[in-house]
């Protein structure tokens, strides 16, 4: 059964590639969803498919190997709505 994560990522993320590095990532792992930089001056971070490979994403967000300097990632998980087509950089 496929999920929905929803992750909240701060730190140094807008302007240094971090969208593109996350939609490249997720495609690997056969997500679809988006990247979308927040005037807060967060990027959120939307995928469906199955967990592990959401898991997958998450950890690879948290990893230290982004571009930029990622402090912190929120998530939150819900059922796949199925609304989603491929992977968008916003």
């Amino acid at each position: 059964m496929d999920v929905r994560l929803n992750a909240w990522v701060r730190g140094r993320v807008q302007g240094v590639g971090f969208r593109w590095w996350t939609r490249a990532r997720a495609l690997e792992l056969g997500l679809v969803g988006s990247a979308s930089n927040r005037p807060d001056g967060r990027v959120e971070v939307v995928a469906e498919g199955p967990r592990e490979k959401c898991e997958e994403l998450l950890n690879a967000l948290r990893s230290g190997e982004t571009p930029g300097h990622v402090e912190s990632v929120g998530e939150q998980w819900t059922d796949a709505r199925g609304d989603l087509n491929g992977f968008v950089e916003r």
